[in-house]
């Protein structure tokens, strides 16, 4: 009997990370149509090329579509027959939480091994649930991390201000991005220092960094 096929699309805009998944995705049956590095990419691939299953980071900043919760959203409006299996650092039980409430159930850490990723795939390709074990750890149905627990908890909104800040983005773009008024995100950025006890912007990307809402340069 003929297996079915899965067509696959990857964004990352992490070359070696590109890499590690096509050499993964080369020893099975799926089959690559495509890779995009950011969203003005990825939507143009879409466009171009369905695919069934989109392996997908949460972060890809400079694209014409921003990325994050905007991106993923658009694409489950606009790509409705397209499953979305997210690949991230993200180490936010809420912004996880939050990328589930859009309908994307299938989850990786990159923190984990890379062998979650085919049967993560698969799994996304039926329309199931898949998160990985750091995944299940930090949106409550694994074991506590105590580390995780002291840490403090942004709201899903104050956590993709944070996001978009340490990326590089101003007060100004992230709020034309997220479609808030500027007073709002500054109001958000305040909050989010607040609770993490930080009064200087490098001290707000350094967590940023710590806590997989962005990657380290290089």
């Amino acid at each position: 009997m003929e297996s079915y096929q899965l067509r696959i699309i990857i964004a990352d805009d992490h070359p070696l990370v590109v890499e590690g998944l096509k050499m993964r995705i080369a020893c099975t049956q799926l089959e690559l149509v495509g890779v995009a590095r950011n969203s003005t990419e990825l939507v143009g691939l879409l466009e171009q090329h369905p695919c069934d299953v989109l392996v997908t980071d949460y972060s890809m900043p400079g694209g014409e579509f921003g990325d994050g919760l905007a991106m993923l959203g658009l694409i489950r409006r606009r790509y409705s027959q397209t499953h979305i299996l997210v690949m991230t650092m993200l180490e936010n039980p809420g912004v996880l939480q939050a990328i589930g409430r859009l309908g994307v159930s299938c989850i990786i850490s990159k923190s984990d091994d890379l062998s979650y990723l085919v049967p993560a795939i698969h799994v996304a390709g039926t329309g199931g649930t898949y998160h990985s074990p750091t995944i299940r750890r930090l949106t409550g149905s694994g074991l506590c991390d105590c580390a995780t627990e002291r840490r403090p908890r942004l709201s899903t909104r104050e956590a993709e201000v944070v996001r978009l800040y340490a990326s590089g983005m101003g007060v100004n773009e992230i709020a034309s991005q997220l479609r808030r008024c500027k007073q709002t995100i500054s109001s958000q950025k305040c909050s989010a220092m607040r609770k993490i006890g930080v009064i200087r912007d490098s001290d707000l990307i350094k967590y940023a960094m710590s806590v997989g809402l962005i990657s380290p340069p290089g």
